[in-house]
């Protein structure tokens, strides 16, 4: 669980909340519910016109990179792939078969059973390059998609302002009614400007910078199935991947 999201989250909610309530004011006035379907669904809507659904869903589902994203242990990587080059030297690379149920890594999985299948390194490595290239590309659509929603959503606000309003103009002459499309008016483009800069925007860019943590782990895990597929030394294959570890992991292994 990424912390700073669900603590930026909290926050940025409870300043909003916390601010309307020390002037005086009733959270319930910032409780919308017309107001937020105008805005949320205005939003969505927009952006599924912007996009395929395929690309919508993966949007979605890519939410959850920003809020717990990926867990990157190389030091467990490496103990894995150390484990299975010493099976592989003992018994053979058919040997790894009985390995990949064990494997929760979809695509260290997907590299080990490459192996077992006899492709060559080269291919091996030429097969998990293209795979790193397209998740990264995947979830830089997914980022952009939430992007938008952040240039869509102020916008989306601006028009339920003005159906607020012209719903005021509309009842001039019944003052009970005028209350509420003034609260829609100003919390609609609360709501807007609010979700662009708080949630959307935040959560795209969180998106990018977590997929930027990953080609490192994943080229660690391509370096190491590569030395397994051409049979290197379990030895010299650990130095070689602790030598590419981060600095601040190398550092902490040699006070070891």
């Amino acid at each position: 669980m990424d912390i700073a999201t669900i603590l930026g989250i909290v926050i940025a909610l409870g300043s909003i909340i916390g601010g309307q309530v020390l002037e005086g004011g009733h959270v319930g006035s910032i409780m919308q519910l017309t107001a937020f379907i105008i805005v949320i669904g205005g939003t969505f809507g927009a952006i599924c016109i912007q996009n395929p659904l395929p690309v919508v869903i993966k949007a979605f589902g890519a939410l959850s990179i920003a809020i717990s994203g990926p867990h990157i242990d190389n030091k467990g990587t490496i103990k894995l792939i150390l484990e299975l080059a010493n099976i592989s030297r003992k018994q053979g690379l058919l040997a790894l078969e009985g390995k990949l149920k064990t494997i929760t890594d979809p695509f260290m999985k997907k590299g080990v059973q490459l192996i077992v299948d006899g492709t060559e390194p080269k291919a091996v490595i030429e097969i998990l390059e293209i795979e790193v290239e397209h998740h990264e590309e995947q979830g830089v659509i997914a980022a952009k998609v939430w992007e938008a929603a952040g240039g869509y959503a102020p916008t989306v606000g601006i028009i339920g302002a003005v159906l607020g309003l012209i719903h005021v103009m509309e009842n001039l002459a019944d003052p009970s009614k005028l209350g509420g499309g003034i609260a829609v008016a100003f919390v609609a483009t609360v709501y807007g400007v609010g979700a662009a800069n708080l949630f959307f925007l935040p959560l795209a860019n969180k998106i990018k910078l977590k997929l930027k943590e990953q080609p490192g782990s994943r080229n660690l895990m391509i370096m190491g199935l590569a030395g397994l597929a051409q049979g290197e030394n379990p030895r010299l294959l650990q130095e070689k991947l602790e030598g590419v570890l981060p600095h601040n992991e190398r550092t902490k292994e040699g006070k070891k």
